[in-house]
C-alpha cells in the first residue's frame, strides 16, 4: 500500500461497544477530533497524548523532572564531547534504510532515529533496532468446524511489515509471537462463520477479508497486514445433510499457476463442471443385435478382476501414448494396503500386482472403492485429485495420461 505518511495519521481503535465508528488504517485528521471520544486509555505510552501523530512532546513531566533531565543529559553529553574520538566508537550507531533506532532516554521514549549515522548517549540512552522489511510467518493447519457442520483443516501464509517502529516496541512486548496468536484467532473465527462451499470456492476473498480483519487488530502495535493467503489441507468431515462435493481448490495446479486467483477459480470451477458432465454421458452401452434393449458396461468388483480388464486392452500403441511406470498403494475397507503397479514403458506393458524393481514414475495412493470408480468412469482423475482422494507422487500430467487407459477400458 502506498501513501505519504505526511498526509495521514494514525488513529487507535475503540475497544467500546458505544463507538459506532471504526476508522481504516489510515484516517485524515478531520475524523480524528470525532474519534477521539470513542478513544480508551491504558496503553503503555499514555503519558504521550500524541504519540499515535509522531508528536513525541511530553507535557504530563512536572518543571523539577525537566530541569533534572536536563542538566543530566547536559553533562553525560560534554562527557562524551570531551573524550571524543574514543567515545565515538560506542556513540555513533549506523542505520541503513531498512531499520530505525527506538531510543528511551531516561526511561522516556523519544523520536525515531535513523537511517544513516545517530547519536546514542551512553549510560542514558536505551535503544532498540527495528526491522522495517516485509515478514512472512506460516499458521500452520489447524481444525475449524465450518457454519454447516463440516471440518476442515486450514492453514495459512502471511506477510506483515511494521510501519511505526514506536509503536510496535511501546505497545507489544513480543511482536512476533503476538501477530502469529493473532492471526491464527482471527483465522478461526472467521472460517468458523462460513460454509464448506464458501471455503472451498472463495480463498482468495476469505484471505483478503482476513487482512482488513487483522490490520483492525493490529494497528495500535504499528503493523501492517500485506497479503494473506489461506490453504486447504484437506475436509475431515462433510456438512450435515449433504456432501462437500468435488470442488476443492488445492494448493497449486499444474497448468493454471499463471492465472490470478480469481480466473484460476473460475477455470476450476468450469473444469469441474465438465468433468461432472463427462462422468453422467460417458457410459457406454453395448448394443444387442438379439435383444433390443441397451447392455450396461461391465463392472468390476475387485481391482483384482480390474487388472484382468487392463490386461485385455495393453497393447505397443497404449504404451507409446502414456510411455510411464505406476505404482498404487491401494487402502481397502479393513485397513490393509495393498501394492499394484501398470508398467507401460515397453514391450506391450505390464500389470499385477507386488512392487517393480525399478523406481516407478509416479505413485498413486487410493482406496480401493475410488480406484475401482476411476477406471469404471465414475470418477475422473482431475476431480479425484482435486477433492483430496487421490494423492499423487511424482509428475502431475504423467499421472493424469491414465486417462488414456481408462477410456480405452470403457470402450471394450
Amino acid at each position: 500500500m502506498s501513501r505519504k505518511s505526511s498526509d495521514y495519521e494514525y488513529q487507535l481503535l475503540s475497544q467500546k461497544d458505544g463507538c459506532s465508528k471504526t476508522l481504516g488504517l489510515f484516517s485524515s485528521s478531520h475524523d480524528a477530533l470525532t474519534y477521539s471520544q470513542c478513544h480508551q486509555r491504558g496503553h503503555s505510552f499514555d503519558y504521550v497524548p500524541k504519540v499515535t501523530q509522531n508528536d513525541f512532546t511530553d507535557k504530563s513531566q512536572g518543571f523539577l523532572s525537566w530541569i533534572c533531565n536536563l542538566i543530566v543529559t547536559f553533562l553525560v553529553f560534554l562527557v562524551t564531547l570531551i573524550s571524543f574520538p574514543i567515545s565515538g566508537w560506542f556513540v555513533l550507531k549506523v542505520v541503513p534504510n531498512y531499520e530505525r533506532i527506538v531510543v528511551f532516554r531516561l526511561g522516556r521514549i523519544r523520536p525515531p532515529k535513523g537511517p544513516g549515522v545517530v547519536l546514542v548517549l551512553p549510560l542514558i540512552d536505551q535503544w532498540q533496532r527495528v526491522d522495517l522489511r516485509t515478514r512472512a510467518f506460516n499458521i500452520p493447519p489447524c481444525k475449524v468446524t465450518t457454519k454447516d457442520g463440516g471440518l476442515v483443516s486450514v492453514g495459512a501464509d502471511i506477510q506483515f511489515r511494521i510501519w511505526s517502529p514506536v509503536m510496535s516496541v511501546v505497545a507489544v512486548q513480543d511482536l512476533n509471537a503476538s501477530t502469529r496468536l493473532t492471526a491464527q484467532n482471527a483465522m478461526m473465527q472467521s472460517l468458523s462463520k462460513k460454509t464448506l462451499r464458501e471455503i472451498q470456492t472463495e480463498r482468495i476473498k476469505l484471505g483478503e477479508h482476513l487482512g482488513m480483519d487483522m490490520n483492525e487488530m493490529t494497528k495500535p502495535w504499528g503493523l501492517e497486514v500485506d497479503r494473506v493467503e489461506l490453504m486447504l489441507e484437506g475436509v475431515l468431515r462433510d456438512p450435515d445433510g449433504g456432501q462437500s462435493g468435488t470442488l476443492i481448490m488445492p494448493p497449486s495446479v499444474p497448468g493454471l499457476e499463471g492465472l490470478t486467483g480469481p480466473i484460476q477459480q473460475l477455470a476450476m470451477h468450469f473444469l469441474s463442471q465438465t468433468a461432472a458432465s463427462h462422468t453422467s454421458k460417458d457410459v457406454v452401452d453395448f448394443a444387442d443385435e438379439l435383444n433390443s434393449g441397451p447392455v450396461a458396461a461391465v463392472r468390476c468388483s475387485s481391482v483384482d478382476g480390474l487388472l484382468d480388464r487392463v490386461r485385455s486392452v495393453l497393447s505397443e500403441e497404449l504404451v507409446h501414448q502414456v510411455r510411464a511406470c505406476y505404482h498404487f498403494h491401494i487402502s481397502t475397507d479393513s485397513g490393509q494396503t495393498n501394492n499394484y503397479y501398470v508398467d507401460l514403458t515397453q514391450g506391450l506393458g505390464a500389470c499385477g500386482d507386488g512392487v517393480l524393481p525399478r523406481e516407478p514414475d509416479v505413485s498413486l495412493c487410493v482406496s480401493e472403492k475410488d480406484l475401482l470408480a476411476m477406471f469404471q468412469g465414475d470418477l475422473r482423475p482431475f476431480a479425484a485429485y482435486s477433492s483430496g482422494r487421490l494423492k499423487v507422487q511424482g509428475d502431475l500430467n504423467t499421472a493424469m495420461k491414465l486417462e488414456t487407459l481408462i477410456r480405452l477400458l470403457k470402450t471394450t
